[in-house]
């Protein structure tokens, strides 16, 4: 059996800034205290919504020292590690495991992109070099390759790739993965607005954005599916999908960050090539947190 990572809400976290845009590592530390205290099941740090893309390879490191260090345990601790280069995956992968992550999440090979069959010998080429867990990242939209239920299949062979983070949007391709998979690999929903659709094919949690903002309404929505509250579940999920769309009216992490300052987490400014939300945006987000008694 698999080592199974965490089940239910894990916070893919903002990484703030200083005024110079530098990493203000005390507000990073502040901020996985109360993820932690709000009951969130893991973090994950260095994705998507943490400006990876812009973080240098020590700054990366940092980041990852720090969150190991703040965490100490209390929930696990998953970096992202995932490149379009595999000799660089596989050597941050390394490092990261022995800064002490209990995970690794690695988007796809982006830009360069690659076949099914590369997909294969990128993930575990990885996986091969490193002892801890893997989460498998699908997110078509940013890296314009999309990994097919078959490709799930063979990568769910190899003892290290544990889970997968989709976000290709796709419910019917997603059902396929499961029913191809079975237990062998764990899903976790990559989107916020299919939570609970992705649950009820078997998911086992989501790695989220909303829950920066929102970490409680997040894990209960996991939690009362767990339990069995199903529509109670649901109705949390519809309660807070016009906040979610909201949360990506434009570019991840763009809303999230412009909303964390609203709520005055001081969380700083975006590194370009992001920037703040137009107008529009900046009104739906301001409207949607007082709607939802978030400021």
């Amino acid at each position: 059996m698999k080592k199974r990572l965490f089940t239910g809400c894990g916070t893919a976290i903002i990484t703030p800034m200083n005024p110079d845009n530098s990493v203000n590592f005390s507000k990073f530390s502040e901020l996985i205290d109360e993820q932690i205290n709000s009951g969130v099941d893991a973090i994950i740090v260095c994705g998507t919504t943490g400006e990876s893309a812009t973080l240098s390879n020590d700054e990366h490191i940092e980041v990852i020292k720090c969150a190991v260090e703040t965490c100490n345990k209390r929930v696990p601790i998953i970096s992202g590690t995932g490149s379009n280069d595999t000799n660089y995956a596989a050597t941050l992968s390394k490092e990261a495991q022995e800064l002490g992550v209990d995970g690794l999440l690695m988007v796809t090979p982006y830009y360069n992109k690659t076949s099914q069959v590369g997909l294969i010998n990128h993930y575990n080429y990885v996986a091969d070099r490193v002892d801890i867990p893997i989460i498998v990242y699908n997110v078509p939209s940013r890296t314009g390759v999309n990994i097919k239920p078959e490709t799930y299949f063979e990568l769910a062979k190899h003892k290290n790739i544990v889970a997968i983070k989709e976000a290709n949007g796709d419910l019917s391709s997603i059902a396929k993965t499961r029913a191809l998979c079975g237990d062998s690999i764990d899903i976790y929903s990559g989107n916020d607005d299919q939570i609970v659709p992705i649950l009820s094919l078997g998911g086992i949690g989501v790695i989220s954005v909303l829950s920066n903002i929102a970490p409680k309404v997040t894990h209960d929505i996991c939690k009362y599916f767990f339990d069995g509250d199903i529509e109670k579940s649901r109705n949390l999920q519809l309660e807070y999908i016009s906040l979610i769309d909201a949360l990506f009216a434009d570019v991840n992490p763009i809303p999230v960050k412009y909303a964390m300052n609203l709520m005055g987490k001081q969380v700083g400014n975006l590194r370009l090539p992001l920037c703040d939300p137009n107008e529009s945006v900046q009104k739906l987000l301001l409207d949607e947190l007082k709607k939802h008694n978030l400021i």
